[in-house]
């Protein structure tokens, strides 16, 4: 069975390309606030620190690197008490 069309919405009319124009203007006209940012040598210390690959982890703890050490050993720990725990499930 077909339905008659009771009603019609036309489509908005589109806008011109000259409004379009003097928009994209003004919006390039305003300033764009930017800042700048000092990190200190810690913070780019730390940033470092935190993107660092296992590698380079371990080459810096055999070369006598407490904090490099330090973290293997957490990790170490952190494995043997993973593989201690087993949940039984009955």
């Amino acid at each position: 069975m077909i339905d008659n069309v009771g009603s019609v919405t036309h489509a908005q009319p589109v806008a011109r390309e000259r409004d379009v124009r003097d928009r994209a203007t003004e919006d390039r006209s305003k300033a764009v606030p930017s800042d700048s940012v000092q990190l200190s040598d810690a913070a780019k210390a730390a940033l470092r620190e935190s993107v660092e690959t296992p590698e380079q982890t371990a080459k810096e703890a055999l070369t006598g690197d407490i904090q490099a050490k330090r973290l293997l050993a957490q990790k170490s720990a952190a494995k043997e008490a993973e593989v201690h725990t087993k949940h039984v499930v009955a």
